[in-house]
């Protein structure tokens, strides 16, 4: 049977990641080892100078054994690969994600960089994201489809399979786009907006604008017309 680890960077209260892992458990045995709180935008980070706390926790899925992890969502992957699945894990999860993990952004997502993090333990990975809405008809209707494409559909070393489903409804959904490539461009074109402390500080909070503005047959343009997007991401690093 194969063996499976899930994780994610929204925490392991999220409801993504507790829908990946029903789908999920129809075809194998799941792990769930993912972050106590959010780690969103953390990328590829790992954690090299303190003790990385788990806990096993109880979890909605049956037969699924799930941990908390208070380090990053790549210390979660290692972690797992390395210490609790018996043997390590023939296939690596991340997601679902609450929001898109596109375009030249995908250099912050956690999502990804954990999903990296499996592809460098030599582990079979796919990433999965939605938009940030609470609109999961596209997902839901196409999600065991595309994992029963992919869990054994192998990418070269380094790489990953990035999985990405447009937040409209399903009737207005055009289908799957394989093979897409991510947009050169951000998703979000950086901003920042700021305020004067007490103290004379300053204080920044990004407050990114959404843009559109790609090429056909990228990621970003898939979201933005309404397919499902499935491409290979290599190693950004």
């Amino acid at each position: 049977m194969r063996k499976i680890l899930i994780t994610n960077d929204d925490g392991i209260e999220a409801g993504g990641i507790v829908r990946l892992a029903e789908a999920a458990s129809e075809f194998g045995q799941v792990w769930v080892i993912a972050p106590d709180d959010q780690r969103s935008a953390a990328s590829h980070s790992i954690t090299l100078r303190q003790g990385i706390r788990v806990w096993e926790r109880d979890f909605p899925v049956p037969r699924v054994k799930a941990f908390a992890c208070d380090g990053q969502p790549a210390d979660c992957v290692r972690i797992g690969t390395l210490n609790i699945v018996p043997g390590g894990a023939d296939c690596i999860m991340s997601g679902i994600n609450y929001g898109y993990n596109v375009a030249a952004d995908l250099q912050y997502s956690a999502t990804v960089g954990a999903a990296l993090e499996g592809s460098f333990q030599k582990v079979h990975s796919i990433a999965f994201s939605e938009g940030a809405l609470e609109l999961h008809e596209v997902t839901d209707f196409y999600l065991r489809d595309i994992m029963a494409q992919l869990i054994d559909k192998k990418t070269d070393e380094w790489q990953i399979w990035n999985v990405n489903f447009p937040a409209c409804e399903l009737a207005k959904c055009k289908g799957v786009l394989w093979d897409t490539r991510p947009s050169h461009k951000g998703f979000y074109r950086d901003r920042y907006s700021s305020k004067v402390l007490a103290d004379g500080s300053r204080k920044y909070m990004v407050d990114g604008i959404p843009s559109f503005d790609c090429e056909e047959g990228t990621d970003l343009w898939a979201m933005h017309n309404h397919y499902v997007s499935v491409g290979i991401v290599r190693n950004l690093g």
